[in-house]
């Protein structure tokens, strides 16, 4: 009698074990349906990231800008659509446009390329042309005067070539030189109304004029 109790002990115990077993795998299956769960969403992430592509074309092309800023020590200058400093040479001519800065002169100083439309901010469209340098290509002016940037400006707003070898100077929205005090042609201008002291002297008056 008691060896067939133990004997259904047993058979119980064994069925309760295989019960578990049977639980432990399920749950086990449980868990790896969540990992490719978390595998999908990642891949659905990743998607959104395509539409961030369309902001390149909001990137003009083939613009140039032209407009007017602001220099604590020049005063109003003009400035590429990036912010650098424009310059104008006094070698070159306004009337008719002509660039003399060509070779090694153009490598320190590039021709701001006329390229395509160009728009302004602060200056008068009127005043802006082309000139054809000297290797076929166009270069922008501001009021005859042709255009450029310095190799030395490293960033927006320097006018690090301002007054360099008394030839080189910012422009200003009407085309002329930016801060002439600091030039090295201009303020010789001030230095002829001395001349008017001559008239003072008897008998030369204007009439050998």
């Amino acid at each position: 009698m008691h060896s067939k109790s133990r004997t259904s002990r047993i058979a119980v115990l064994a069925a309760s074990g295989i019960a578990a077993a049977a639980l432990v795998a399920g749950c086990g299956s449980s868990g790896g349906g969540s990992t490719s769960s978390g595998s999908t969403s990642t891949s659905t992430s990743t998607a959104p990231a395509t539409p961030s592509s369309p902001a390149s074309p909001s990137a003009p092309a083939g613009t140039v800008t032209l407009q007017a800023a602001t220099d604590p020590k020049l005063g109003t200058i003009v400035t590429d659509g990036a912010g650098f400093t424009l310059y104008r040479f006094d070698k070159d001519t306004a009337m008719p446009p002509m660039s003399n800065c060509n070779g090694n002169c153009a490598s320190t100083w590039p021709p701001a390329p006329a390229n395509g439309a160009a728009t302004v901010k602060g200056i008068d469209s009127k005043l802006v042309g082309t000139v054809t340098r000297a290797d076929g290509s166009k270069q922008l002016t501001l009021n005859g005067w042709p255009a450029y940037r310095y190799a030395s400006d490293t960033k927006p707003g320097d006018t690090k070539g301002q007054g360099v070898g008394g030839i080189w100077f910012a422009l200003t929205p009407t085309g002329g030189k930016a801060g002439a005090p600091s030039g090295g042609t201009t303020p010789s201008t001030p230095s002829s109304p001395s001349s008017p002291k001559a008239p003072s002297s008897p008998g030369s008056g204007y009439g050998g004029y």
